[in-house]
């Protein structure tokens, strides 16, 4: 399935280091960042090559990514960025994965793909190319932009 619109018109890549890319996939849904994401809207989950060592040892970490491979370097999976907000209380964001005194990208409808595809990604959001967004959207038939 190809879609009408170029690659980066109407979706972004999201570098994620491992194992938070893959605690998206399980049902992470607030992805930490230090600076303000103004776009919305659907982004390619893209782990990143490096792995965070430290994060292993957190238990929820853990939980979420028992028995799962940590890809690296390969867009592994589609999602909905729906929100970006500071938080900075008094009301701290109630999500378990939320940071205080970061950005807090808030992402819903997340699609495993089931074959990661390689790629190089970026530190900040990245436009794929269309060949990219066609060999993702040929794994998730189902996804509609």
């Amino acid at each position: 399935m190809t879609t009408t619109l170029d690659g980066g018109d109407w979706i972004r890549g999201i570098t994620i280091r491992q194992p938070w890319a893959t605690c998206i996939l399980a049902g992470k849904r607030t992805e930490n960042r230090p600076v303000h994401w103004p776009w919305r809207g659907w982004i390619l989950l893209h782990s990143g090559k490096q792995l965070d060592r430290a994060a292993l040892r957190d238990p929820l970490v853990a939980t979420a990514i028992r028995d799962r491979e940590l890809h690296r370097g390969a867009v592994i999976g589609v999602a909905r960025l729906t929100d970006c907000h500071l938080d900075q209380g008094p009301e701290p964001c109630t999500s378990p994965w939320a940071q205080r005194d970061v950005h807090h990208l808030i992402l819903a409808d997340v699609h495993e793909l089931p074959l990661p595809v390689p790629v190089r990604g970026a530190l900040s959001a990245w436009k794929p190319s269309q060949d990219l967004v066609d060999r993702v959207l040929q794994q998730l038939p189902g996804l509609r932009p």
